[in-house]
């Protein structure tokens, strides 16, 4: 069952995504999917250890910054141990 979601973006990058997305005959709407299925498949420890395709290196802008709040080591503890049951 598909479901809508509203996301916002910079404007240059979707319209690169959207070129991008075009030269491979899906729609940017499935080209996400595929993006959000990937990162949330692996047990991946950040966002920079998901492995995705090239597409990403020319729709994306510099480097990108992934800001989390500082986590205390027993509940990266706990959270290690849950995953593991």
């Amino acid at each position: 069952m598909d479901a809508k979601v509203t996301l916002s973006f910079d404007a240059s990058i979707i319209d690169k995504a959207k070129q991008y997305a075009e030269t491979k005959g899906i729609s940017l709407s499935r080209l996400t999917e595929i993006l959000l299925r990937k990162a949330t498949a692996g047990g991946y420890r950040n966002i920079e250890d998901i492995p995705v395709a090239d597409w990403v290196y020319t729709v994306s802008e510099g480097e990108a910054e992934y800001i989390s709040a500082p986590r205390k080591r027993k509940d990266m503890k706990d959270e290690y141990y849950k995953s593991k049951k």
